[in-house]
């Protein structure tokens, strides 16, 4: 399950990451344009704080399960460029979004093989059937997964005033606390929430998100470890 990132490098010429991803110039005005649009709809924040969160996260574990360098630096550039396809729309950004993260890490000299695997991780970011199958044969597909659909907290949500005509924003606003915590030793994920129930029920949240957190046990299991859900210090999953 491990992979070491093959690369056609000099030793004194060390690969490209994370670092030259987040200062690219396409990578920043894509990101930008992806929250610009998903905010006239009404979605919540997909900017610089998710991708940053996500891309963080994603790196964290696998570095926390002791995965190679070269398998942590690319969960950390497949975090950051992950939403950016919202640029072209919703519906199909999982799909637009590899094309635009294959430009940019041409661009900052990124070997193809490296290339094709985040492209696959952005491609199965959304929790598609096709996923469940394809996503064992790479910790970076699976790193992503869990850690955006980890993202839950209030800072997300743009209209705070009309909270209660939008359940995704109303979830999002009343989880006032979350973190995703790895222990290598008990291979376990953990998502804990602290969800202020007068602004929305439990049920609500497991309402939206059921697929979600299926999608992220299976991405657990591909990581060798057990997903958990917590909220308000009470195990749910």
């Amino acid at each position: 399950m491990r992979h070491s990132g093959y690369r056609q490098t000099k030793p004194d010429n060390p690969p490209p990451g994370i670092a030259a991803v987040r200062e690219h110039e396409k990578a920043r005005v894509y990101i930008e344009s992806a929250d610009r649009y998903l905010e006239g709809i009404g979605y919540t924040e997909h900017g610089f704080r998710h991708c940053g969160i996500v891309s963080a996260m994603a790196r964290d574990i696998l570095s926390t399960l002791g995965f190679g360098e070269r398998d942590v630096e690319l969960a950390a550039v497949a975090g950051f460029l992950h939403d950016m396809g919202n640029m072209a729309g919703r519906e199909h950004h999982h799909i637009i979004g590899p094309l635009l993260a294959k430009e940019i890490m041409e661009d900052v000299g990124f070997d193809l093989r490296e290339i094709t695997r985040v492209m696959a991780a952005i491609v199965l970011h959304e929790e598609h059937g096709e996923a469940d199958d394809v996503i064992r044969y790479d910790p970076v597909a699976a790193a992503l997964l869990i850690a955006d659909k980890s993202d839950v907290h209030r800072s997300r949500v743009r209209a705070k005033s009309d909270i209660g005509g939008d359940i995704h924003d109303r979830v999002n606003y009343a989880a006032t606390r979350s973190s995703l915590q790895v222990d290598a030793k008990e291979k376990t994920i953990s998502l804990s929430l602290v969800i202020d129930t007068r602004i929305s029920q439990v049920m609500e949240y497991f309402e939206i998100f059921l697929g979600r957190m299926s999608s992220c046990r299976k991405a657990a299991r591909a990581l060798g470890c057990e997903f958990q859900i917590f909220i308000n210090d009470t195990r749910l999953a």
